[in-house]
């Protein structure tokens, strides 16, 4: 007689394998422990002791995102150990903006056909990624789902909650017209738009292990691969100064859709592209594929991944702290005045790809 068991298995979802990668994540998930949670995997559910975490009246902010089809790039080149850095990020990023703290993340993984070693490196990243930004791998869903996902496909989910004291959020209210914007280099392409990067590289005919155009030494593929940035250290240390009146993280949208988000009524982000260079990659993406200046500053975050605001007499020591704490740090331009919703305009972007 054939075992429940084995049926399943014959219909597409391996229990085994699935027990097998919870075992062989489990050191991932203990290697992020943290005050407040011991990050061990196995229950149904995982508790988080704020008071053990140095809280007294804490707000909590969560959130959740995803990497995009960044994974297609992944799955292509079999290269998935950074993509679980990009889903912390692209979450973690997102928590700090508001001054807070992430606390812990929780992840979902899903394939048609769950593959233990490729399971276990994309945790590995992901625990990773949870190291860096120092919050604690307490959980989450591998789900196996024969049908619904092609062979050799996964997609990934991120939910990331942190902390604030009551009354030290970053909101952006007190944001005044002659403040400053700073930026904070990113590490590449990060995690948006590459829909239109993946276009740009079929349409010019190239191959992910071709060699990097914009790179030396780096395969195409790799290159566009490179991680997001993760902002958490620098940029907390920054805000509990109090001197950091705004923060944006630049995903999708780029600069000219984030930055608003976080300024008050009738506010707007003057910037001046002539502020910085634009990085390799982006100027072969907008040459390769012809994509007007405009659009790169809607899709992509043109090589700044973070933005503070910060008052003109606080913007030397607050780039100094970044700077201290390993970030690339420029002044882009200023807040002015303006009527009726925040907006961002951009000066001398006719000079991009220069």
């Amino acid at each position: 007689m054939t075992s429940t068991t084995s049926r399943y298995k014959q219909a597409g979802v391996d229990i085994d394998a699935g027990d097998a990668l919870v075992e062989a994540i489990k050191p991932l998930a203990k290697s992020t422990a943290r005050p407040g949670s011991d990050a061990g995997l196995g229950g149904f559910g995982a508790f988080f002791d704020l008071a053990k975490a140095g809280y007294k009246d804490p707000l909590l902010v969560a959130t959740t995102d995803g990497v995009g089809t960044k994974l297609k790039l992944a799955i292509e080149t079999g290269r998935h150990e950074g993509i679980g850095i990009d889903l912390v990020a692209m979450c973690v990023n997102d928590l700090v903006v508001q001054g807070a703290e992430p606390l812990f993340f929780l992840d979902y993984y899903a394939s048609g056909k769950l593959e233990v070693e490729t399971g276990r490196r994309i945790v590995a990243g992901i625990a990773e990624g949870c190291r860096i930004a120092g919050c604690a791998l307490v959980g989450g869903e591998t789900a196996e789902m024969p049908g619904l996902y092609r062979e050799g496909d996964y997609d990934l989910a991120g939910f990331a909650v942190g902390a604030v004291e009551r009354g030290r959020a970053i909101t952006g209210e007190t944001v005044r017209p002659g403040d400053v914007v700073l930026a904070l280099a990113s590490s590449g392409v990060h995690s948006n738009g590459y829909s239109l990067v993946r276009k740009v590289v079929a349409d010019a005919g190239f191959r992910w292990s071709d060699a990097a155009p914009f790179a030396s030494n780096q395969s195409l593929g790799e290159a566009l691969l490179e991680p997001t940035r993760i902002y958490v250290r620098s940029t907390l240390a920054a805000a509990r100064t109090g001197k950091v009146k705004a923060l944006a993280h630049i995903t999708g949208g780029g600069l000219v859709e984030n930055i608003p988000r976080v300024l008050p009524q009738g506010a707007r982000a003057a910037l001046d592209a002539k502020a910085w260079e634009l990085p390799p990659v982006f100027r072969w993406l907008t040459q390769a594929g012809r994509v007007e200046p405009e659009e790169m500053a809607r899709t992509f975050n043109c090589g700044i991944g973070m933005v503070a605001v910060v008052a003109p007499q606080e913007a030397a020591e607050v780039a100094r702290m970044l700077e201290q704490a390993g970030e690339r740090v420029l002044t882009i331009g200023r807040i002015e005045l303006t009527q009726g919703a925040p907006d961002v305009t951009i000066a001398g972007l006719e000079r991009w790809p220069g």
